[in-house]
Order: C-alpha cells, then sequence, then structure tokens
C-alpha cells in the first residue's frame, strides 16, 4: 500500500502556556513536534504532509515534508491536507496531532496493518475507572464503562474513502473517526499505548518528558537487523526474474521456485532480522505445492510477519552480483516492485549491482549471488516472540 500520513498542526494550544504554541515548544531536547515527525520518518512513511496555521508557514521543518495551510476547525485541516495529497493519492493515510509526540514506530505499524483487511482503523485505550455523571459539582450519576475507549491517533484510513466522508461532513467532529462513521466507514480498533499522551495542559510537558527519556513507561526503539545471502546456477532460458522484474537474458535461473535471487536474498534478511530462520524453513523446498511459485509470497510472507510483530519495516538493500545481465536499467522497477510487496515507500528499497571482476562463479557466467539487509523498527517492550 502506498501510505502518506497527515500531521495536524494548525492549533494554538493556549491551554498548555509557555508563549509558544504547544507544538514548538522545547520537549526534551527537541520540539514536540520534531519528535512526533521522526516517530513517522522512522515507521517508514514517505510522503508526510503538515497542515500549518497561517502564522507558522515559515517554521522551520525537517525537508521532505509537504506544507499546507489550515483552516479555522481541526477537520478543516485535515480536508486540507487530505485536499493536498488528493492529485497522487496515496492507498492510505494516516491522520496524526502533533502534540502526541510519544506515538511510537509500533503504534504506527499496528495500524497499518489493520489497515490491510479495514476501511479504517484507529488506536484506542479500554476505559478502566469508574465513570460519574456530574452537575454542579456534584456526582449526578454513574456511567457504565463496558465498551468504552479513551480514542487516540493515528487514526488510518482508505484515501479515497476518507476523503468522500470529509468532503461530505458539515464540520464539527471531534476527530476523523467520527467523520468517517458519520459516512457509514467500519473502523477497527487496534491497541493503543499509554505513552501516546497528547500535550493539552502544562503538566503534560513532563509526563511527556518522562516517557521520552525512558523512565520508565517508553523505551528506546528496538531496532533489528537482518542479513540475507542467496546463489541460483544458470540453466537454458530466455529471461532471469530479478527482485520481481523479468529482465530479457540468454539463459534463466534455475531453483525451486522461480529462482528469484534478489528476492530471496531479501526475504532471508527479514526473517533473520526476526530471528526467524530462513525461506526453507517456511517453505520448504520438500514440499511440492512450492515448486514454482512466486518468491512475491515468500516476500510478502516476511513483511506481515514483522508487521504482526509490531514492527516497522526501515529500509532493505540488496546488492546483485553478476556480470550479465545489466541491472541498473531495471533497477527502479525492481524497487518499486519490492516495494509494493512490502507495502514500505520506494525510497526505502535500494537495488544496486556490482561485479566480481571476472572471478568466481559469478565472474564466469554461471550463476547470480545476491546479499540484502533489512532493518526493522520496534518498541522494546512489546511482544515480539511469535
Amino acid at each position: 500500500m502506498r501510505t502518506a500520513a497527515i500531521i495536524v498542526a494548525a492549533g494554538r494550544g493556549t491551554r498548555a502556556g509557555g508563549g509558544l504554541p504547544k507544538q514548538w515548544r522545547p520537549l526534551a531536547g527537541r520540539r514536540v513536534a520534531d519528535w512526533t515527525l521522526a516517530a513517522f520518518a522512522a515507521a517508514g512513511i514517505g510522503r508526510i504532509v503538515v497542515v500549518l496555521h497561517p502564522d507558522d508557514r515559515a517554521i522551520p521543518l525537517p525537508g521532505g515534508v509537504i506544507r499546507v495551510t489550515g483552516g479555522a476547525t481541526r477537520d478543516a485541516s485535515v480536508r486540507a491536507g487530505l485536499e493536498a495529497l488528493a492529485a497522487e493519492a496515496p492507498d492510505v493515510v494516516l491522520i496524526h496531532d502533533i502534540a502526541r509526540p510519544c506515538v511510537t514506530p509500533a503504534l504506527i505499524a499496528r495500524v497499518l496493518f489493520a489497515l490491510e483487511t479495514a476501511e479504517a482503523a484507529a488506536p484506542g485505550l479500554p476505559v478502566s475507572d469508574a465513570l460519574w455523571q456530574g452537575r454542579d459539582a456534584r456526582v449526578a450519576g454513574t456511567q457504565d464503562r463496558a465498551g468504552l475507549y479513551r480514542a487516540q491517533t493515528p487514526q488510518g484510513f482508505r484515501f479515497g474513502k476518507i476523503l468522500v466522508a470529509h468532503r461530505a461532513h458539515p464540520g464539527g467532529a471531534a476527530d476523523d473517526v467520527e467523520v468517517a462513521r458519520t459516512a457509514g466507514l467500519d473502523v477497527a480498533i487496534v491497541a493503543g499505548d499509554e505513552a501516546n499522551i497528547k500535550i493539552t495542559t502544562p503538566g503534560d510537558f513532563a509526563r511527556a518528558e518522562t516517557f521520552l527519556r525512558g523512565q520508565p513507561a517508553m523505551q528506546l526503539p528496538d531496532i533489528r537487523l537482518g542479513n540475507g545471502y542467496d546463489v541460483h546456477r544458470f540453466k537454458a532460458g530466455d529471461h532471469v526474474v530479478l527482485c520481481g522484474v523479468q529482465v530479457p537474458h540468454d539463459r534463466a535461473l534455475e531453483g525451486h521456485s522461480d529462482a528469484d535471487v534478489g528476492m530471496h536474498a531479501i526475504t532471508d534478511a527479514i526473517y533473520g532480522a526476526l530471528a526467524e530462520g530462513d525461506i526453507g524453513r517456511h517453505f520448504p523446498p520438500s514440499d511440492p505445492q512450492w515448486k514454482g511459485a512466486a518468491s512475491e509470497i515468500f516476500l510478502a510472507h516476511a513483511g506481515d510477519l514483522a508487521r504482526g510483530r509490531g514492527f516497522a519495516i526501515g529500509n532493505v538493500d540488496c546488492t546483485l552480483v553478476c556480470e550479465r545481465p545489466k541491472i541498473g536499467p531495471h533497477a527502479a522497477a525492481m524497487q518499486a516492485e519490492i516495494a509494493r510487496i512490502l507495502k514500505i515507500d520506494a525510497a526505502r528499497v535500494s537495488v544496486k549491482a556490482t561485479t566480481s571482476e571476472r572471478l568466481g562463479f559469478t565472474g564466469r557466467e554461471e550463476g547470480i549471488a545476491a546479499l540484502a539487509t533489512a532493518a526493522l523498527i520496534g518498541q522494546q517492550g512489546e511482544t515480539h516472540a511469535g
């Protein structure tokens, strides 16, 4: 899925005090906004729209973000962000409040994972405290808390559906889930995060700093690296499949599946980062059902396994080792295909090639080798074990 994020930053945040709007105030050595944007970048979100107040249009922001001027209300600002993405629409969009700086890549990954099967998804925390109804500073009754959740962001949606919903909404919604439900969309609830607080009052800065400094609720990102290596020999044929792309050649690659040496190396790199062995563990070559199978099946499984464990795929890097065919003319198509299968931005996929200077089996053009590295970003304290 092509994914984008809209970070709503057009509010003034006067209840937080401090003179500056809360999103531009310092927090644990950075601005509130910097923490928020860094989390989405770490989660692999390549297109990020920041919706700004007109007075903040020149404020410094990380390179690559898209600046949009917001409206007088939150839903008007979100719609402005959606319209800015409409010309090159993503498949899904995440909408997040800039004043939630403790959001983690793992939480973002949970929302994206839910969107693979749902038209909308949002994090929530079950209400555990007793609830009262009050009147004139007195308890006037109680409220059953069964089935009640505290809403959080990012809230994720199929882009086309939430754009239509916002265009039709009269305004005044509390959040984008309300807009979606008004349009009849079904919204899945994913597990929220107690650390994902929204800075609203002066005391929230201290709470957020405690989380961000890791004392005790917020831990450092869990970064996993994995390596993959694969080799396939040549056989008679008229093309090879490399990183999902058919490349004309005077021979083919031999293997139990489609022999896509590049995709196999990337798949094994992801499995390695998860401590999940290799392709052979999950798709044994002794099983006839995998004979001639498209390697996309293996790579998609590895990507789903990573997301299901709460990891975002930070990046993958693949090097193909061969004298021929030439990889350069096809590298962009290979990057796009790997990105499609892994549901990440193509800017986080690298495919390159080198020769072995006519040395060894690749130098003698007996086959092709591939090496790959994958980085997964999660959150310590998550349940990553399978």
